[in-house]
């Protein structure tokens, strides 16, 4: 069953969506939105599967709600505004849908939702740890992305905020190092050091360094240095 909110700020729009997703029987709604803060809080609070995101919203846009929450559910875009299509897809949200909404691309739309829950398990544990399947929602300026952890290589630490290295991007997101700590799984995410947190399955080779420390290379190129303290938790880890 996918649980499913619907966050726009039109209430006509909410009742439509509502009447024709209720022909899908594996669908339930389980709350709406009318604007960006009540989203927040819905989901966060429900924790749905899915959200229907209306993208021009009175308060915020639904790229600026999104960038809020800690983990994205899965996300289709309703809206009426074809300029922000492309936008859309740049953060790579399952789908797209114009409004008025049609019933056969909304069949569409939630198709490609039931396929890309095969092909993914995404998992919230009782500490709010997250997966290295979890997607997460990063927004840098008006530039916005949907990343897998599993791709994420690399974060580091710059003041209050945390550079995230995927692909050959390197957004900055207002969290700290130490509050990401807490939230990655510790069997793939190591704290190398004061300002970097490595992905262990991103690493290319490992060499002795100064003072009993050592230094990976990433698949991306770059060289962390593991500090000494460190890198004893890492060669206990990391040995039979």
């Amino acid at each position: 069953m996918l649980k499913v909110v619907l966050i726009d700020d039109e209430r006509l729009a909410r009742s439509e969506l509502r009447r024709m997703l209720e022909e899908f029987s594996d669908v339930e709604i389980i709350g709406e939105a009318a604007n960006s803060a009540e989203g927040i809080e819905k989901v966060e609070t429900l924790n749905p599967d899915l959200i229907f995101l209306d993208i021009q919203m009175p308060d915020k846009s639904g790229f600026d709600m999104l960038s809020q929450l800690d983990k994205a559910p899965h996300v289709i875009f309703v809206t009426a505004y074809d300029e922000y299509a492309l936008k859309a897809f740049d953060v790579n949200a399952l789908d797209y849908l114009m409004k008025p909404v049609e019933p056969k691309r909304l069949a569409e739309a939630l198709l490609k939702v039931r396929q890309k829950n095969e092909e993914e398990i995404l998992s919230y544990n009782n500490r709010g740890i997250l997966s290295e399947n979890d997607q997460v929602f990063v927004k840098d300026g008006e530039r916005c992305w949907f990343v897998r952890l599993s791709d994420v290589r690399l974060f580091e630490s710059v003041g209050n905020y945390a550079k995230v290295f995927f692909g050959t991007n390197k957004p900055l997101i207002l969290k700290s190092l130490n509050a990401l700590e807490e939230r990655l799984d510790e069997k793939v995410f190591f704290r190398a050091n004061r300002k970097h947190i490595i992905n262990l399955r991103m690493i290319e080779k490992i060499e002795p360094y100064f003072n009993g420390g050592l230094l990976l290379d990433l698949n991306g190129g770059e060289k962390i240095e593991v500090s000494r303290r460190q890198a004893v938790k890492f060669k206990e880890m990391m040995s039979l």
